[in-house]
C-alpha cells in the first residue's frame, strides 16, 4: 500500500548514506579530564547469551552535547525535540587551513566568502566545521597535538563566527572534529571554552568528533543525529549520519 511516507522512504533508500561517527572502544581518543571507558562481558553464549557492561562519560566518542552540559537550568539531553535531530546539513570546509595552521579559528569572513560561493546559509540549519582533523583518529597524540610545552593545538570555531551564525543566520545545531568548540589556543587564551558555552547556552546543541565530512557537500544534504534517551543526561555519543542529495 502506498502512501506519502513509503515514497519518501523509498527516495531516501536511493540516496547515498554517509556515517559519520566513529567508532569507540576503551582505546578510543578522549578529552583528557576523562577515564577511559570500559567494556566488560556480563555473559558470554556459552552462557547462552552474550550480554556486556559499558563504563564512559556521557561526553564520549563521536557524542551531542545538550545544553545542560555548560548551562545551568536548560535542557537535559531527553528534553531535545525529535524534529531538531534532523535537520539541513551545511558544511564549511577549512580543511586547507587547518593543515597549514593547526591553530585555525573559523571567522566571519569565512563565512560569508562560503556564502558567496554556496548562497546564503539558511535558518535551521546545522553546520559542520570541516577539518579533517578526524582523519587523526584512532591516535590520542595525534588528536591532542601538543607541543613540547604540552599545549595542544587543535582548529575550531572563533566566538564571531558562532555568533554570526546564531543572531544572523538563526541556525539550529554545529558540529566539529575536534574534542572541543574552541580552537585550542583560544581556550588557553580566554582560559575557559566561550565558544562552547555560547552555543548551549542559545538552548542549542552541538555534536563533537564528527567525521567523514570529507564526503559531503557544502550544501543539500540532511543530517541524523540519532541518540539515546538517557535521563537528567548532559551528553551521550550519538549516531549521526548523513543522506545525500
Amino acid at each position: 500500500m502506498s502512501n506519502e511516507l513509503s515514497k519518501a522512504l523509498e527516495v531516501l533508500r536511493e540516496k547515498k548514506w554517509v556515517d559519520l561517527t566513529h567508532t569507540f572502544g576503551p582505546e578510543s581518543p578522549h578529552f583528557s579530564a576523562f577515564n577511559s571507558a570500559k567494556f566488560e562481558t556480563l555473559f558470554s553464549h556459552d552462557n547462552g547469551f552474550f550480554a556486556q557492561s559499558f563504563t564512559f562519560p556521557g561526553q564520549y566518542g563521536t557524542h551531542l552535547d545538550a545544553p545542560i552540559h555548560f548551562v545551568r537550568e536548560t535542557r537535559y539531553l531527553e528534553e531535545l525535540e525529535l524534529k531538531e535531530l534532523v535537520l539541513p546539513l551545511v558544511v564549511i570546509d577549512k580543511s586547507k587551513e587547518a593543515a597549514a595552521d593547526h591553530d585555525y579559528a573559523l571567522s566571519v569572513e569565512d563565512i560569508l566568502a562560503f556564502e558567496s560561493d554556496h548562497g546564503k546559509i539558511e535558518a535551521d540549519t546545522f553546520v559542520a566545521l570541516r577539518t579533517d582533523w578526524s582523519k587523526r583518529w584512532p591516535n590520542q597524540e595525534q588528536m591532542d597535538n601538543k607541543d613540547e610545552q604540552g599545549n595542544s593545538h587543535s582548529p575550531g570555531w572563533s566566538l564571531e563566527s558562532l555568533k554570526f551564525l546564531y543572531e544572523e543566520r538563526n541556525i539550529k545545531a554545529v558540529g566539529h572534529e575536534t574534542f572541543d568548540t574552541d580552537a585550542a589556543v583560544d581556550f588557553q587564551k580566554n582560559g575557559a571554552l566561550l565558544g562552547e558555552y555560547y552555543v548551549l547556552e542559545q538552548d542549542s546543541y552541538q555534536v563533537e568528533l564528527l567525521t567523514n565530512l570529507d564526503q559531503l557537500p557544502a550544501k543539500g544534504a540532511f543530517i541524523f543525529n540519532i541518540v539515546p534517551k538517557a535521563g537528567k543526561a548532559s551528553g551521550f555519543p550519538v549516531r549521526s549520519f548523513a543522506v545525500l542529495p
